[in-house]
């Protein structure tokens, strides 16, 4: 015989805890407003799946490492009259290219919103249920740097191909050794056409050879980057810059 008194244990034993907290609340919303029992049932389980959707994503903006703040309703577009606000925006709204295995790489001076552009790309594929990981190029390749001398790069490497989206922020500081850009074209190489990368970066594609001293390595880089890319080119003056202006500005 069902017994209300145990319906919150076997909650608990079930692992619902949306419903845990708030099953008595929705019992007397049904009793007033006439819900069927299907209706009721729909409406706590519709409760769990928000919930757990909702505990999904701010678990995976945590584990992506993306910067606080910089997501698409907080980048002033007017400000940077270059960059196609349409062409940002669809970008975070279908993650179709990502399936595809598509990349995006931004162009532009030091200061024009190319993170805040990266990354808020990367705040709204995650609300798609993509999986995401923001990190400065010079991190990452020292990173798997040291990996290699462990012999643990192909570990690493299998680890971040479990993320839909890899987001590698000012790849042109990264001019290094011969053997730490190596790794870095290995990841490049590793991602092809089986996960998506987003690129910022400071130099254009023909400058590409500070970064890889071997210039065949440059060249291989730009082809699989290029191959299934959105190139977006961002101009203008340093966006910061003008923001900091201002604050003093206003200050006087």
């Amino acid at each position: 015989m069902p017994n209300a008194e145990t319906l919150p244990l076997l909650l608990k034993q079930l692992r619902l805890p949306a419903i845990y907290k708030s099953w008595k609340d929705y019992a007397n919303k049904a009793e007033e407003h006439g819900w069927t029992y299907p209706e009721y049932l729909s409406a706590l389980s519709d409760l769990e799946a928000t919930a757990r959707c909702n505990a999904r994503i701010n678990r995976h903006i945590k584990e992506s490492k993306l910067p606080p703040g910089k997501t698409i309703d907080k980048f002033n577009f007017k400000e940077v009259p270059s960059v196609n606000a349409a062409h940002i925006k669809a970008l975070c709204e279908s993650p179709d290219w990502v399936r595809r295995a598509e990349n995006v790489v931004m162009f532009g001076p030091s200061g024009v919103g190319k993170t805040h552009l990266a990354a808020s790309i990367g705040y709204s594929l995650i609300n798609h249920g993509m999986r995401v990981l923001f990190t400065s190029a010079t991190e990452l390749v020292q990173r798997l740097q040291l990996a290699r001398n462990d012999y643990k790069l192909p570990q690493i490497l299998d680890k971040l191909s479990r993320v839909n989206v890899l987001i590698l922020d000012d790849i042109a500081y990264v001019k290094k050794s011969e053997m730490e850009t190596s790794v870095l074209f290995e990841l490049i190489a590793e991602r092809y056409e089986t996960n998506s990368i987003i690129i910022t970066a400071n130099q254009p594609f023909s400058e590409w050879d500070q970064i890889f001293p071997d210039s065949m390595m440059a060249v291989a880089a730009v082809d699989r980057i290029i191959h299934h890319s959105t190139i977006i080119n961002i101009e203008g003056d340093s966006y910061r810059k003008r923001e900091s202006s201002k604050q003093k500005k206003d200050r006087r």
